[in-house]
């Protein structure tokens, strides 16, 4: 068995011993289940040179630097960067750490070089086999996926076992790169993707619902005073040795599977699929669940609203109406619907999902704007959020759209996963009508990150940074009704639900990557917002009941829907229209709901009706 191994980040001329020990992994994993298996024939691609000579201190590799860190690869870097005095030194430091994923992330001179030095070792050594440890997996995955789109027929992965580990390839900070998606590798044999949640090297898991070549194998080992990063441990590992290492002993020659788990199995082509196609694959029968969080009592008695609890009972039998079952219906209140508890949720409801799929998000409680820092450690930006109930203005506590779209990005585009927040994200509690509003205000040390003394008004104003739309940014989208519904007024909110973060500086190297890549980029969800940006969400008093105007009025409608009384089907974008009407019956100030989707889902009747 012929095997290409590709090291991950650091220097590895001045490392000794990691080669033999990939060797004596892989020899060990094989023999376990066929011990008369010759000993296989592992080569090694070097590429060091490679990052040595690429720039490492320019704008550029120094953006992509922080957006890294800021995704969570080796903690504490960002920390050296916020001290100016030691920023260079810093750098030096990253260079063969993050400072190589952040000039594969910044760099398409570099990337182009690597993906012709793989495919140049592909064809010379015609391996049966690669392992790709961290770098090299997104070395491996960018030559790979380009090669089949660009040649569908004859791929240089065609039969190949691929088998990543210790892998960044899942984080949004390195899948803006393919253009905001992963793609199942159609022309391998299989891909199998080793994954330990102890890993602090920037990992990530990946997920490809519905994948019939892929497998993610969960990979735990925890080594005091290390990263967890190992590629022996990895290679060694029990679960490795029984899925993988099984499965590649089966393997009697070179595309064809004994025994295996995997399958040999090849696609016909390798085409995009058709936008009709994916239209009517999601009216095919599939799995319904949905996720009902409602937050009124928070710890902080100014805090507390007093509709979330009946919104999440109201929407529940809504939801009922609409055909769903009980069973699949989760629902997080109060205390129970912290920032951990929220996650595991939203977990269970976006994993594995399918194409016909049914999924549905329904979050009633505060929302807020937290600052967030760029190159340089300047808040540029602010991140829009969801408030759990331990919520303390870091971002460990609050559910932003990163990690948020982390989860929905991937998901099949013939799923249909609808989002209804029912929050505000400008702040403000109690307005002059006395109604609530379902908003933070942030306290004055967060507030004072966004602000500025001018001189000339002696007055406090918001940060210059956060006053207007960047060239890059205004590139991104054409239109100026995409600039605010995507990006906000001014260009620097990280809205909800937009998944913004996977995207490119660019509208051009966006279209680019998704082009390179053959895919649509992310997945976006069908998403229904209470109020306009600057607005807010208000909560309605029904008799003595307290409700959030906007999940009200939106079960009103499609109650009316479910039991006939409209007399036609009702799509998404008529079940706005009457949702508006019937709010600005009630609500004391202007509120306008808000949906954002991909056009085609507008016009589609909502199942059920």
């Amino acid at each position: 068995m012929r095997i290409l191994a590709i090291h991950g980040v650091g220097h590895a001329d001045a490392q000794t011993g990691w080669q033999d020990q990939w060797r004596l992994a892989a020899q060990q994993g094989l023999a376990a289940w066929n011990p008369a298996a010759p000993a296989p024939d592992l080569d090694f691609l070097s590429y060091d040179e490679l990052f040595e000579a690429a720039p490492l201190d320019t704008p550029v590799v120094t953006e992509a630097l922080l957006r890294v860190c800021a995704s969570g690869l080796f903690y504490g870097i960002t920390d050296m960067f916020r001290n100016r005095a030691g920023f260079s030194g810093a750098l030096e430091a990253a260079r063969w750490t993050a400072g190589m994923v952040a000039q594969w992330v910044a760099l398409e001179d570099l990337r182009s070089q690597l993906r012709a030095r793989l495919e140049a070792a592909v064809r010379q050594h015609q391996p049966d086999v690669v392992l790709a440890h961290s770098l090299g997996s997104l070395i491996a995955y960018d030559c790979f996926r380009r090669d089949e789109v660009a040649h569908p027929a004859g791929a240089m992965l065609q039969d190949l076992t691929l088998v990543t580990f210790g892998s960044q390839i899942g984080n949004p900070a390195v899948r803006a790169v393919y253009g905001g998606r992963v793609e199942q590798l159609q022309a391998a044999r299989f891909w199998w993707h080793l994954y330990n949640r102890e890993d602090d090297v920037f990992t990530c898991p990946i997920s490809l619902p519905g994948a019939g070549k892929f497998r993610q194998v969960d990979t735990f080992f925890d080594i005091p005073g290390f990263p967890d990063h190992d590629g022996a441990t990895y290679l060694g590992h029990g679960e490795t040795r029984s899925t993988v290492w099984q499965d590649l002993a089966a393997t009697v020659a070179r595309g064809r599977s004994v025994a295996g788990m995997a399958t040999t199995a090849k696609p016909a082509a390798l085409a995009r699929p058709h936008l009709q196609t994916t239209r009517k694959a999601a009216k095919a029968a599939g799995q319904q669940r949905a996720l009902l969080v409602g937050i009124a009592d928070y710890p902080d008695p100014a805090s507390r609203l007093e509709g979330p609890v009946n919104d999440v009972f109201s929407v529940s039998a809504t939801l009922q109406e609409l055909g769903f079952d009980p069973d699949n219906i989760r629902v997080v209140l109060n205390d129970r619907a912290t920032a951990v508890g929220i996650r595991e949720r939203l977990q269970w409801l976006l994993s594995d999902a399918r194409d016909g799929d049914q999924l549905f998000f329904f979050y009633a409680g505060h929302g807020a704007q937290v600052p967030g820092y760029g190159r340089d450690a300047e808040v540029d930006h602010i991140d829009e959020c969801l408030v759990p109930y331990d919520f303390d203005w870091s971002k460990g506590c609050a559910i932003t759209d990163d990690e948020f779209a982390a989860l929905y990005a991937q998901l099949p585009y013939a799923c249909q996963f609808t989002a209804v927040l029912d929050c505000c994200h400008a702040g403000g509690m109690a307005r002059a009508s006395g109604s609530r509003a379902r908003g933070l205000t942030p306290p004055d040390d967060i507030r004072h990150r966004m602000l500025r003394w001018d001189r000339d008004t002696q007055m406090w104003l918001p940060r210059r940074r956060l006053q207007q739309v960047t060239a890059d940014e205004a590139r991104t989208l054409r239109r100026s009704g995409d600039r605010e519904r995507w990006l906000g007024n001014s260009g620097s909110v990280r809205r909800l639900g937009r998944g913004t973060s996977l995207w490119l500086p660019s509208d051009k190297a966006y279209r680019s990557a998704k082009s390179a890549n053959e895919h649509y980029g992310p997945y976006v969800p069908i998403l229904f917002e209470a109020c306009q940006e600057d607005q807010f969400a208000y909560e309605y008093r029904h008799g003595v009941v307290s409700h959030g105007a906007f999940s009200y009025s939106l079960c009103g409608v499609l109650r009316d829907a479910a039991r006939g009384a409209t007399g036609k089907p009702l799509s998404f974008g008529q079940l706005l229209a009457e949702t508006s009407s019937r709010m600005a019956a009630v609500v004391p100030e202007p509120q306008t709901p808000q949906l954002n989707c991909a056009s085609v889902w507008r016009m589609q009747p909502i199942p059920g009706l």
